[in-house]
């Protein structure tokens, strides 16, 4: 009884005393600096096991975290997003010590489903509408075979979307997944579908538009010793567990290889990750191989890759508890897992045995979209209210 009047307590004070500032990451800064920065031991870090303290250089400047301080200045409690699902969460527990735990990620998700009659610009027209700067992009990139000149689009035609957005504390979290869209030029329709089991768009007859990307395994390894989670809850430790990658045991010095075609985005020292390279490849993805011993000669910021390229060397640089790859593997920016896109089978087009039930379901939405069009109370995207989070937050 007496430990649950003071968590009570605890939490009173926490909720009233509290300021709560919305904050980006600043460009440069590692989780030891911010440490420091207040006045927290760099202890904090070095006991974390391994998982944990890779997680905290999964941090990217520009990301936004949730600092909550006490009337004094001093920190509170911190709330860093380091994926869709999984957060970094540092707080004063009821002895006043600092401690580290990760939470899940508490978001909502909203599919929409909306006509924009054009007024001055697909871009602007569509940003006064849903208040996201992303959609137009990711629209656009869907017609990059020159199918549609967007210049030509004049007032009065349209744009529909089917798209689903997360969010979180009332702001966007991550990017929309754009499932359905068409565009209206001069009364004529032209459409892309998502099919979800190869992530590639397709017209409403089953023609497909977009390359789906395909890597390979970049090493030659003797086992798996540590696979991809998300968000699992150990039933041990009590507590929520990720790993954003997969870990290929091999021997110190062995080659490591480009996965994929792309363009060498990083290369240099990332906090336990060590000596890391990230490449960028089309249509969103990109890959990061960590805790190498050295890089291949000739590796640098900028340069143009090709799948198989030898870029650099096992090692177990960083905080590392053997010689091993980590590989990661993010698509707009999300962490996934590595293993379900590399050496997927290369399909040409959809598969016979889906394809009818794709095309039904692709009717289905055009229905929709005309329907939507026609109508002059046409639906509203939902706003985002803005909303605090401190209920959900466990400071025990």
């Amino acid at each position: 009884m007496k430990k649950i009047i003071l968590s009570i307590i605890i939490f009173i004070n926490f909720l009233y005393s509290a300021q709560v500032e919305e904050l980006l990451w600043p460009k440069g800064e590692s989780f030891l600096t911010f440490l420091d920065k207040h006045k927290i031991s760099q202890k904090l870090y070095f006991d974390l096991e391994k998982e944990d303290k890779e997680l905290c250089s999964e941090i990217t400047a520009d990301g936004r975290f949730y600092l909550y301080t006490d009337d004094d200045g001093s920190l509170n409690q911190v709330l860093i997003p380091v994926s869709d699902d999984i957060q970094l969460h540092i707080y004063k527990d009821s002895n006043n010590e600092y401690k580290f735990q990760t939470l899940p990620i508490n978001y909502t998700e909203k599919t929409e489903l909306i006509a924009i009659q054009i007024t001055e610009s697909v871009s602007h027209d569509i940003l006064k509408a849903t208040g996201d700067v992303t959609l137009a992009a990711i629209l656009k990139s869907l017609f990059q075979d020159n199918s549609v000149n967007f210049r030509k689009m004049q007032k009065g035609d349209f744009v529909a979307l089917e798209y689903t957005q997360k969010s979180y504390l009332g702001r966007p979290h991550g990017l929309p997944d754009l499932k359905s869209a068409m565009v209206q030029i001069s009364g004529k329709p032209y459409y892309r579908f998502k099919n979800q089991k190869d992530d590639k768009y397709y017209d409403e007859k089953g023609i497909g538009f977009t390359k789906t990307y395909f890597f390979q395994i970049p090493l030659s390894y003797t086992r798996i010793s540590s696979v991809f989670t998300n968000k699992r809850w150990h039933p041990v430790l009590k507590r929520y567990r990720a790993h954003l990658g997969t870990d290929f045991a091999a021997p110190t010095g062995r080659n490591i290889y480009a996965a994929g075609d792309g363009r060498i985005e990083f290369v240099g020292n990332k906090g336990g990750y060590g000596k890391t390279i990230i490449i960028n490849h089309q249509n969103g993805y990109k890959t990061l191989y960590a805790h190498q011993n050295a890089f291949a000669k000739g590796v640098r910021q900028g340069k143009n890759i090709k799948k198989g390229e030898h870029i650099g060397y096992v090692g177990n640089t960083g905080l590392s508890s053997g010689p091993h790859l980590h590989l990661g593997l993010y698509r707009n920016g999300t962490a996934i897992d590595p293993l379900t896109v590399i050496n997927k089978p290369k399909l040409q087009g959809l598969d016979p045995k889906d394809k009818k039930t794709f095309l039904a379901n692709t009717q289905n939405i055009i229905n929709k979209f005309e329907a939507e069009m026609k109508n002059e109370n046409r639906s509203l995207p939902i706003k985002f209210d803005r909303t605090t989070d401190k209920s959900e937050i466990n400071i025990l």
